[in-house]
């Protein structure tokens, strides 16, 4: 049986898929532990760019959970695809939280899948923030697994504007699938340990980029 084979586990009202790991995708506890300071200073920064009234969509990056923890309680609606950020959120009594739904991801705590993808594509929003695997000059807005990818390509077609959040450690790095194209982004925030250097290239290609110092 496949329950014993441990592919499924039962739940009320059926069974259930258990999600397998993508090697390539970094579990979600190892990701809280990293670059911490530079994320929420990040974070500090983004919430500037928020105002009362906004529609915004927060991606499953453990950047934008720390964004999702500053937030004020003001009028606003969040549109998500991570269970935790739809926790935080749901603490706070003027916010409106949409969660997408979808495909449980273990590894990230977030909904992929043609579900999520559909629940999105219901939505327009004025802003976006994402962060990402990498995000270089030349090969853009890359992330490590397919299904996240694709997620985030819904997310920034939706969307007005879209902020990417990425610490130092993700500038100038390609990773494995595609997500968009530069002309894509409106804005980066990054962190002091972003060069000069970078934040010029990016700025030479249309990419607006403020520095958390």
């Amino acid at each position: 049986m496949l329950e014993e084979e441990g592919k499924l586990r039962r739940s009320h009202g059926g069974a259930v898929k258990i999600d397998e790991e993508t090697p390539s995708e970094t579990s979600y506890l190892i990701r809280e532990s990293e670059h911490v300071p530079e994320k929420e200073m990040i974070a500090r920064l983004a919430v500037r760019y928020i105002e009362p009234g906004d529609r915004v969509i927060l991606d499953a990056s453990t950047t934008a959970l720390h964004l999702a923890s500053i937030i004020p309680d003001m009028p606003l609606t969040v549109l998500t695809n991570s269970v935790k950020i739809a926790l935080e959120m749901s603490g706070k009594d003027k916010v409106e939280v949409i969660s997408t739904g979808g495909i449980l991801r273990s590894s990230s705590l977030s909904y992929v899948g043609p579900m999520a993808e559909d629940s999105l594509s219901k939505f327009h929003v004025n802003k976006a923030f994402l962060s990402c695997k990498g995000i270089h000059t030349q090969h853009g807005f890359t992330e490590s697994n397919a299904l996240q990818a694709l997620v985030k390509r819904k997310m920034i077609d939706i969307a007005d504007t879209v902020v990417v959040l990425a610490d130092h450690s993700k500038i100038q790095v390609q990773d494995f699938t595609h997500v968009a194209d530069l002309r894509e982004i409106d804005w980066l925030i990054t962190d002091g340990d972003t060069s000069e250097v970078a934040v010029a290239a990016f700025e030479q290609l249309g990419v607006k980029v403020v520095r958390a110092l």
